[in-house]
């Protein structure tokens, strides 16, 4: 006689026979489950630095990958059709963990089971990590949100998927399929989703998922909110000396009210560009032509811009403005903004210049220039350079670098110079048919393409 076993090698009818018992409990007591099958990454772009609109100098040489520091590619395709599965899963209830470091919803996390043969049936493989489920019976019809005029749908994300403890018949052979699902977040990942679905259950809404469950602009709110009163209570970087009084001397050393200071408070990052005991000061690229003794002049060409003082017979230097915000941006100087923060461009292959008098009258431009026309008022230039937009313009004004913004003027190159100039000034520009970013900056160097949408 034979021994008795439970388990064969070999999957027979008893195995078919659990399988679809089990099958028909999930067709009774389950529920609908829309899966959106992920595909895999999103294929990227081969991009070097010598095509059209590249701005980033580090895909020099590297092809098909969005963050070189991490060496992935974020933006995954998830498959345009929408599969229904039964599934089981056990309803959680949103408790605040008090045990931890802090205070945790353990509710957030849920278990889903599926029937194997029925999964491998409807979408062609098991369920894996990256899969996204949409819960159609979870739908919110009565959102807080006053701003939103529909129910909202919910959806979570495969975290991990293995074999179901449960789902192992008395035959040793498995019949269920468990994930661990997370609710869906708005990141780049599922961009494939959030950018496709509308948020609603009806369509008389243009809100799709992502600008609903985004907390982009509340992130950002904060952060302008923070940045807003830091800068409220710390203006500018080192040490505010205005406060304090300098005692104005002759040659002598003697106290004279009658003459302005010849020096300040010297200390750490105390220089601010402004004279002494609140005097007056005028500021510009060049000195005044009759100056008298004791007058403050800022000139503003000095990188930092450096403050004078006339002795009588010559400007003699005071002080300069190493004072500076500490919110990086165009106006701060330091290496705060200028290499962790950089946005400059470099330029190179010049293809058009020219230099313009200006003048408040009609402008003539030379037969032959690059120019066609330059409005005063306005300070735009337009030229007859073809205008592409991965072009760039340096401008100089007597001689000294200037910022200017480039447009497209009806087709053509247009450069707005938004300085303070007078007759007789001359304009100088520059245009470039290549340009890429600094390559010194390091966000630029730790921010991934990605980040860059």
């Amino acid at each position: 006689m034979p021994r008795l076993s439970l388990y064969k090698p070999e999957r027979g009818k008893d195995d078919n026979y659990i399988s679809r018992v089990m099958h028909e409990m999930f067709t009774v007591g389950g529920v609908d489950l829309y899966v959106h099958k992920y595909l895999g990454p999103l294929d990227q772009p081969n991009t070097s630095a010598t095509s059209p609109g590249n701005t980033n100098p580090l895909s020099t040489g590297i092809t098909g990958i969005q963050d070189l520091l991490f060496l992935e590619n974020r933006d995954r395709k998830y498959d345009t059709s929408v599969y229904t599965m039964r599934g089981v899963y056990r309803i959680n209830d949103n408790d605040f963990d008090l045990q931890q470091f802090g205070l945790f919803l353990t509710g957030d996390t849920m278990f889903a089971t599926f029937h194997y043969r029925d999964m491998i049936d409807i979408i062609g493989r098991k369920l894996m990590i990256g899969d996204v489920m949409e819960m159609p019976n979870l739908i919110d019809y009565y959102p807080l949100d006053e701003g939103i005029s529909a129910a909202l749908k919910r959806f979570y994300v495969v975290q991990d998927a293995s074999r179901a403890a449960e789902g192992f018949a008395a035959t040793w052979w498995p019949h269920l399929w468990r994930v661990k699902l997370q609710p869906l977040v708005d990141s780049q990942e599922y961009k494939d989703i959030l950018n496709n679905v509308l948020a609603t259950d009806s369509g008389d809404s243009n809100n799709t998922l992502g600008q609903v469950l985004s907390t982009y602009n509340k992130y950002l709110a904060i952060n302008d909110a923070v940045v807003t009163r830091a800068e409220e209570d710390v203006p500018e970087s080192g040490y505010d000396t205005s406060a304090f009084y300098t005692l104005p001397v002759d040659d002598g050393g003697n106290a004279n009210i009658l003459v302005t200071p010849t020096a300040k408070v010297e200390g750490y990052l105390t220089g601010d560009g402004l004279p002494p005991n609140g005097a007056t000061v005028n500021a510009g690229v060049g000195f005044p032509a009759s100056p008298t003794e004791g007058q403050y002049f800022l000139r503003l060409d000095f990188a930092p811009n450096r403050l004078f003082r006339y002795n009588g017979t010559r400007w003699v230097a005071i002080e300069d403005a190493v004072r500076t915000s500490l919110t990086p941006g165009a106006g701060n100087k330091t290496q705060l903004s200028g290499f962790i923060n950089d946005t400059n461009k470099f330029m190179s292959n010049s293809i058009a210049w020219d230099a313009i008098r200006i003048t408040s009258n009609v402008y003539v431009p030379e037969a032959n220039s690059s120019t066609i026309s330059f409005t005063f008022s306005s300070g735009l230039v337009v030229t007859n350079v073809p205008y592409l937009s991965t072009y760039g313009a340096k401008t100089r004004l007597n001689n000294v670098a200037i910022t200017n913004t480039v447009s497209n003027a009806g087709g053509t190159i247009g450069i707005t110079v938004a300085n303070t100039y007078v007759n007789g000034d001359l304009l100088e520009y520059t245009i470039y048919s290549h340009v890429i970013n600094e390559r010194q900056s390091l966000s630029q160097a730790l921010r991934p393409s990605a980040d860059n949408l």
